[in-house]
């Protein structure tokens, strides 16, 4: 597997089947037991976890929260706040934020540091439906701004597979791969998530304007 810039890759499977594993490899936080992990030279990458404790007894606004590792110019702040929506919020506790305003700073947080590399790991976490269709807006903006590479993984597939260029399902090894509705008929995923799944994310189609060349540029169509 590969992940170009400006291309969305989705790893989807079922608990256990490796997709977290996967993306502490692509970062660099683990070394593969066999084949070969590698990145581009001077790789910027930002990571969004699937589970960040915070003690809720320190008081910590949002705008030091941004700051605690990164150093903030004011200008690429503004602007990356109202990217994500949450420029009211700078002064707010995050212990006082919704489930989706804390996703969306920790989406800015990462967004600080303008990564080549953006890997997200269950990105919607505790966010209700029309949140997660924001959110998953938001993240193809995003994409389209930063011309970043995104790996996404994601357990909720019928909104998700709508946003991404390509899928890669795993389970305990890559079972199939492709465009979201080549792997939606496919039968490893119909034999994972039955045919009700697969017929749903049939609706979702993505429309493909572009490809990905090897050197990381985008061609559009025309």
């Amino acid at each position: 597997m590969s992940v170009s810039s400006g291309e969305i890759v989705t790893i989807i499977g079922p608990n256990g089947s490796g997709k977290s594993t996967t993306a502490k490899i692509a970062l660099g936080i683990m070394k593969p037991d066999e084949g070969i992990s590698s990145q581009q030279k001077n790789l910027r990458v930002s990571y969004v976890p699937q589970k960040l404790e915070i003690n809720w007894t320190l008081p910590l606004t949002v705008k030091r929260f941004l700051s605690l590792t990164n150093k903030l110019d004011k200008t690429n702040l503004d602007t990356i706040l109202g990217e994500t929506e949450i420029s009211h919020l700078l002064d707010s506790q995050m212990s006082e934020l919704s489930g989706g305003e804390f996703q969306r700073t920790l989406i800015a947080r990462a967004m600080i540091r303008s990564p080549d590399l953006l890997v997200l790991d269950e990105p919607v976490q505790g966010v209700d439906f029309n949140g997660e269709i924001a959110l998953y807006s938001m993240i193809e903006k995003i994409r389209n701004k930063l011309n970043c590479g995104i790996l996404l993984i994601s357990h909720d597939l019928h909104v998700v597979m709508s946003k991404t260029d390509r899928v890669i399902c795993l389970n305990g090894h890559i079972c199939c791969s492709g465009t979201p509705a080549n792997v939606a008929s496919s039968k490893e995923f119909i034999e994972l998530f039955g045919v009700h799944a697969a017929s749903n994310l049939s609706l979702y189609e993505h429309k493909h304007d572009h490809e990905h060349l090897p050197d990381g540029q985008i061609k559009h169509s025309g």
